[in-house]
C-alpha cells in the first residue's frame, strides 16, 4: 500500500525494513522500472520508491528542478524519520537527487546517481527542447519511439517485445505538461558550479550504450564531484536496473552499506 510523505505531496511504495534506501524514477519511465531490484533490495533496507512530482499521485510543483529536489528533500527527511537515508536517482531522478545533494547536503549519507550528469552538451539540449516541442504540437505518442530509443538498445527492445510494451504504456501516461516543463528545465541544466557543495559520498552508474545521458557526462560529474566513484555498465543502456538487474544490483552492493538492521 502506498504512503503520503511531504504533508501530503508524495506518493510512494514502501517495502522491508532497516535503513531507508530511496529510489527515484527517470522521466521516460515510473516508479516500475525498479522492479525487478525492489525485491532483492528489501531484503536489507526499507525501500521506499516515491512517484516524482508530477507523476502518477505525487501533484506537480512549480519552480523547475530545484523546488522538485526541494520537495522530494521533504519527503526524504519526512520518510526516514530520523534515520540516515541513502537516495538513487535514475535519469531524472538522478537530475534531481543530485540537485537534492547541492541544495540539502545533509539529507542523505550515500548517493547513487545512474545515468544522468550535470550538464548536457548543445546536441543532448537540442534533443529536449526538440522532444517538448514535438509532444506539445501533437502529444506524446509522437515521440514514443524517440523516448523509447532513448531507454533501450534497439537490440534489447526487439528482445524483449512484453516489457517494451509496459514501459511505452508507462511512458504515454505521462502528464504532458510536467514532461514538457522537465525538458525545459534540462535543456537549461548546468549544475557544475555547485557539485563543491555535495558532500556525502557518491556513486556515479552509466549504462556502456546510453544515447540519453552518455558516458561522458558520467565521466564529467564524477570528476568534478569531492567524492565519487565511477562505474561503467556494460552491455547497458539508460535504465540497467530493468536491462540488467543482477549486474546493476551486483555493483551499488560494493557501494551501499552494510544494513546491521534489516532482518536476518
Amino acid at each position: 500500500m502506498d504512503r503520503l510523505f511531504a504533508n501530503g505531496t508524495v506518493s510512494a511504495a514502501q517495502f522491508g525494513e532497516g535503513q531507508p534506501l530511496f529510489l527515484l524514477h527517470s522521466l521516460l519511465s515510473d516508479r516500475a522500472s525498479f522492479d525487478a531490484v525492489v525485491p532483492e533490495l528489501s531484503k536489507s533496507y526499507r525501500v521506499i520508491v516515491p512517484e516524482l512530482p508530477g507523476f502518477g499521485r505525487s501533484p506537480s510543483v512549480d519552480g523547475g528542478l530545484a523546488a522538485v529536489a526541494d520537495r522530494m528533500a521533504e519527503a526524504v527527511k519526512d520518510a526516514a524519520s530520523g534515520q540516515e537515508a541513502i537516495v538513487l536517482g535514475n535519469g531524472y531522478g538522478g537530475f534531481v537527487a543530485l540537485q537534492m545533494a547541492i541544495r540539502h547536503p545533509a539529507i542523505a549519507t550515500r548517493f547513487v546517481l545512474a545515468d544522468c550528469g550535470a550538464a548536457f552538451s548543445e546536441a543532448g539540449r537540442e534533443a529536449f527542447r526538440n522532444m517538448a516541442a514535438a509532444s506539445k504540437a501533437k502529444g506524446l505518442s509522437v515521440i514514443t519511439d524517440v523516448a523509447m530509443r532513448r531507454l533501450f538498445a534497439p537490440d534489447f527492445q526487439a528482445a524483449h517485445p512484453e516489457l517494451m510494451a509496459d514501459r511505452r504504456a508507462a511512458f504515454l501516461r505521462t502528464d504532458l505538461d510536467v514532461f514538457c516543463a522537465a525538458c525545459d528545465a534540462l535543456a537549461s541544466l548546468d549544475l557544475r558550479p555547485e557539485l563543491g557543495k555535495v558532500k556525502s559520498p557518491v556513486l556515479v552508474l552509466v549504462g556502456e550504450h546510453d544515447e540519453a545521458t552518455p558516458p561522458p557526462m558520467s565521466h564529467e560529474l564524477a570528476g568534478l564531484l569531492p567524492q565519487a566513484h565511477l562505474e561503467i555498465i556494460p552491455g547497458c543502456a539508460h535504465v540497467p536496473q530493468l536491462q540488467s538487474p543482477r549486474l546493476f544490483l551486483d555493483v551499488i552492493g560494493d557501494f551501499l552499506p552494510a544494513n546491521s538492521s534489516a532482518p536476518v
